[in-house]
């Protein structure tokens, strides 16, 4: 499956089900979860009510600093996130069932055709977070591993197979390399890491990976887990074994160094906040509204970690309730402050957004009405 669009079938039936609904301009089906809110809007009123998300995976960590540092500064608001995955976030903003969804992809055109019918105007999607995409392993007596990109391509192409392979070794000329067998480790359910990571595969060494750029795992190879944290345990619980998962959640296992230019660079946020000057918009979007941005992966700079994922919030600019568009509104706000980009920070190890960024991305929330 490649990106560049939903399946048909999925497509239809996500706006089968939003004409279903009979939702208008994401009202109907949020006004439910935020009716309770009394603030006639954002600024230096209280506000109450219930704001449901749902979405990236990878999000998770930031999410529940973001939850607590909203929630500490508007006791009666309650906001729910479901990880369920970049693939689900989309599809259930899409069908109306939640105000707001977070993504490591951004919306395909086909998307956001959808997306556009179900809030009655271009949806806004704004970046929010940004973390190095760690190449996570269990290998016992390997603690450092150095790969080049074709050599990582040709490990999830299923064309390197055994941990002494010569390509390997030629890339850890001092590491002690076992014959023990490579299991590799993939998203099972849509993904926005797995976007991101067959991006950089598709960019770097599209000779070695020859199925695009995709949120679902292509070809019947390795393990499958579903969600980030699935991905960390079958690497964990298993030898030889190697994955992909947003750096926060990796925790005590092994990270590969990836090669860039003439060095090999390990994944950090400050690592890859730099690629991001490198990137530029994704063309035919709305410069305002649509900040997705296309990654420069082939990157040689020194010091840039170009395997990065870029996630984004998406929300509508009008709801048919007053109450959602000003939670809506609000949550977004502290999403993108210095403050709540510092509290992902210090939760998930994010790079915060530049200054210019999130200034960016609050001219666009700051387009929201009821």
């Amino acid at each position: 499956m490649n990106r560049s669009s939903l399946s048909r079938t999925a497509l239809l039936g996500v706006v089968s089900l939003t004409a279903a609904l009979g939702l208008s301009a994401c009202g109907a089906g949020n006004e439910k979860s935020s009716s309770d809110t009394t603030s006639p809007s954002s600024g230096g009123t209280s506000l109450s009510g219930t704001l449901n998300g749902s979405g990236s995976s990878a999000q998770e960590a930031a999410m529940a600093a973001w939850k607590a540092g909203f929630q500490t500064a508007n006791p009666s608001v309650t906001v729910n996130y479901d990880p369920a995955g970049s693939s689900a976030g989309r599809e259930q903003f899409i069908a109306g069932s939640v105000p707001f969804a977070g993504s490591d992809a951004y919306l395909t055109t086909d998307e956001l055709k959808a997306a556009t019918k179900t809030c009655g105007a271009a949806p806004i999607e704004v970046p929010v977070y940004v973390s190095p995409i760690a190449v996570i392993y269990n290998l016992p007596g390997v603690d450092k591993l150095q790969l080049s990109p074709a050599t990582l391509t040709q490990i999830f192409a299923g064309k390197i197979t055994q941990w002494d392979d010569p390509a390997i070794a030629a890339d850890n000329p001092s590491a002690k390399l076992p014959s023990t067998a490579i299991t590799t480790v993939h998203r099972s359910d849509g993904s926005g890491t797995t976007d991101n990571f067959t991006d950089y595969m598709n960019q770097v060494d599209s000779t070695d990976w020859t199925y695009g750029q995709t949120d679902t795992w292509p070809i019947k190879s390795g393990e499958g887990a579903e969600g980030t944290s699935g991905v960390v345990a079958a690497v964990t619980q298993g030898q030889g074994t190697i994955g992909y998962a947003d750096n926060s959640a990796a925790g005590s296992l092994s990270k590969a160094s990836i090669k860039v230019g003439s060095s090999y660079v390990a994944p950090s946020a400050a690592a890859a906040s730099k690629v991001l000057d490198e990137s530029k918009p994704v063309p035919g979007r709305d410069a305002t509204t649509d900040q997705a941005i296309a990654v420069n992966r082939t990157s040689t700079t020194a010091g840039v970690y170009p395997l990065i994922l870029v996630s984004y919030q998406i929300v509508c600019p009008k709801y048919s309730s007053s109450s959602t568009a000003n939670l809506v509104k609000a949550f977004e706000t502290y999403v993108v402050s210095s403050d709540g980009q510092a509290a992902a920070a210090k939760a998930a190890g994010s790079a915060p957004l530049t200054s210019a960024l999130s200034q960016k991305a609050q001219a666009a929330i700051d387009t929201i009405a009821g």
